[in-house]
């Protein structure tokens, strides 16, 4: 059998358990079998990210300013784009496959037997994060890692990834989102997230709403662990648009950094790009020493952000970006406007249930001159009839699609009309994924129009 046979069957074993929407508030079934295999997590270093949006690019430019240093890193992100494997990466790669089939295969008696446990406690099995959590802890122990950046699934203080001890915590910008899970305000969502700050950890925080910001301030206080606060521990004090990116200027907490490049659009990315510096500082001689400029410039430089404000085809242009929620959408549409010089922009727009499709469609609005309605290739994705209604509401033109490739095609078409058009996919990292993956197979950048 060969180690992507055997990868894949890890994945199909994990997809026959119950799947990420199903979270329930508790980390004491992940930690009982980390115990049984002795706490592999606790063999490197953390740091762990949490927040509402700005997560996975912050998490992957702390990786890659860490792997700039010379450090052996993990990275834990979710949800995938195209193959469960890019959600753990060491030294910047997907794992292995080989590596992941082992790591099951370790894990594999100790899950049995937790499993049994919660069977004779009338309890449901492992689910498919919880599981995940344990092999990326697992595959990062056995590497082995320096440092591992851990991305939240949801929330914090109960998210299997809280069985780990954060050296530094460190807090995206908090908004409105899985109000049935986390709570409908910003301090219940808050106080969720700042779970994860251990004792005497140190913390870096994005700007964030005075409600987030005090909770935070008060977990802080409670476990002993110091606050930085962008616009006073640490600032981006100049962003200037460059080729392919932009062009910052950096105060962390321990150094300052001028004219770094970073190749990725939008005043959000440049905002991320100072937080994880200031995450790296605080990791690094605990937030008294600078980071060399070799390690900045390679570090920014070198990041990427897969599904994020990405270039998918030119010829027409074509971009694509996640933007799950209200506060991602409105991100996107201030780089879109800060970035491009483009007139007219048509939105490709497909969204999951449960997520605030009104609030998505709403914020993309002031953005775009049409909308294409389709549906994320899920059993869970909204009915594109929704979407259509909501855009018609704002008196945009719309059109409805069953299918991300027939909107795709229409998009693609109606921007080729004119040299001052362009595209942006939105609305769901599944979306985003099959646009990657469609983009790849009908080679958008040659121009071709499928």
């Amino acid at each position: 059998m060969s180690d992507r046979t055997r990868a894949d069957a890890v994945y199909s074993a994990l997809l026959e358990r119950q799947g990420e929407q199903w979270v329930q508030p508790r980390v004491e079934r992940t930690r009982r079998v980390l115990e049984l295999l002795a706490d592999p997590q606790r063999t490197y270093r953390v740091i762990h990210v949490t927040g509402t949006n700005g997560k996975t690019s912050t998490s992957r430019m702390i990786e890659s300013l860490l792997r700039a240093m010379g450090l052996r890193t993990g990275l834990f992100t979710s949800p995938h784009l195209e193959r469960f494997t890019e959600r753990i990466l060491i030294d910047g790669e997907p794992v292995a496959d080989a590596a992941i089939a082992d790591a099951w295969d370790e894990i594999q008696p100790f899950v049995e037997m937790v499993d049994a446990e919660l069977a004779a406690a009338d309890d449901a099995p492992l689910t498919f994060f919880e599981l995940l959590t344990v092999l990326a802890f697992v595959v990062c122990a056995d590497a082995p890692i320096d440092v591992l950046v851990l991305e939240v699934g949801m929330g914090g203080e109960w998210d299997s990834t809280n069985t780990a001890d954060g050296d530094v915590a460190v807090f995206a910008p908090i908004d409105i989102d899985h109000i049935d899970r986390l709570g409908s305000t910003i301090a219940e969502i808050a106080t969720v997230k700042a779970g994860i700050i251990k004792p005497g950890a140190a913390v870096v925080s994005a700007a964030q709403p005075e409600e987030a910001l005090r909770v935070i301030r008060l977990r802080a206080e409670k476990e002993g662990a110091t606050v930085a606060v962008a616009g006073e521990g640490f600032a981006l004090e100049g962003q200037t648009l460059a080729v392919g990116g932009q062009q910052l200027d950096i105060r962390g907490v321990a150094g300052t950094y001028s004219e770094v490049y970073l190749p990725l659009y939008g005043a959000h990315q440049g905002a991320n790009a100072a937080l994880a510096v200031a995450a790296v500082e605080s990791l690094i001689g605990g937030g008294t020493q600078p980071l060399a400029a070799d390690v900045i410039a390679d570090g920014l430089g070198n990041a990427t952000s897969p599904g994020r404000l990405q270039l998918l085809g030119t010829s027409p242009t074509v971009f694509v970006d996640a933007a799950h929620n209200p506060h991602g959408a409105r991100a996107l549409v201030a780089a879109l406007e800060e970035s491009f010089d483009i007139d007219e922009w048509g939105a490709v727009i497909g969204i999951l249930e449960g997520k605030d499709a009104a609030g998505i469609v709403s914020a993309l609005v002031p953005g775009v001159a049409r909308v294409f309605a389709t549906a994320p290739a899920s059993d869970r994705a909204t009915d594109p009839d929704v979407i259509a209604d909501i855009a018609e509401a704002a008196e945009l033109p719309v059109t409805v699609h069953s299918t991300l490739e027939d909107a795709a095609d229409a998009a693609r078409s109606w921007a080729a009309e004119s040299d001052r058009r362009a595209v942006v996919i939105a609305g769901s990292v599944v979306l985003a994924g099959e646009a990657l993956r469609l983009a790849d197979l009908e080679d958008w950048k040659s121009g071709s129009q499928g």
